[in-house]
């Protein structure tokens, strides 16, 4: 077991964001997921979803950012918008969202919208997987099979300094303060 699957254990367990309880009685509590509902929506109604989920986004909603990279990413070619897709789910990815980090991870591996890049990929998968994505350890396990020694042992010796950054910065924090989001290095 190498260093970088040693620290990524423990680390799931403490890098989860956390969950917030949502009251049914105040509408302002709306989860992102129901301000931002692009995958359920056709026709005239794209438009008027796309403005309000740009607004949650740009408001710095993980969710909705996460929903934006999500659709610009999913449309056939002719309708991608890859320099979309890559902003919004950059913004998701540094705030933990672990799907956009997937995602993320899978345009540095086929290089879609980005220069591709298996050491950026890689960790950027082990990110989500530390985050939580089970999908994303196993893309990140396939990804490893394809990659150089060379490159594993550069991706293996960043995500080891991340950890030990971060755990550095969870020491130093008060024993009531809530811990931070899991690191994530973009270009």
């Amino acid at each position: 077991m190498t260093l970088a699957h040693r620290l990524l254990i423990p680390l799931t367990l403490c890098l989860s964001a956390p969950l917030w309880a949502l009251d049914d009685r105040n509408t302002l509590l709306l989860s992102s997921d129901e301000r931002c509902l692009l995958s359920n929506t056709s026709g005239e109604t794209v438009e008027q979803a796309l403005a309000s989920c740009t607004q949650w986004a740009s408001n710095g909603e993980r969710q909705a950012q996460f929903e934006l990279g999500q659709f610009w990413l999913k449309q056939p070619l002719e309708r991608q918008d890859l320099p979309q897709a890559l902003h919004w789910l950059e913004l998701a990815s540094l705030q933990g969202q672990a799907e956009a980090q997937r995602l993320l991870g899978l345009m540095y591996w086929q290089g879609q919208g980005v220069e591709p890049s298996s050491v950026q990929a890689y960790i950027i998968l082990k990110m989500a997987a530390v985050n939580g994505s089970d999908q994303a350890m196993d893309d990140a396990d396939r990804l490893a099979e394809h990659m150089q020694r060379s490159e594993l042992a550069i991706a293996t010796q960043v995500l080891g300094d991340i950890f030990r950054r971060y755990l550095d910065e969870l020491q130093a924090l008060p024993s009531n303060a809530p811990a931070p989001i899991a690191p994530l290095i973009t270009p």
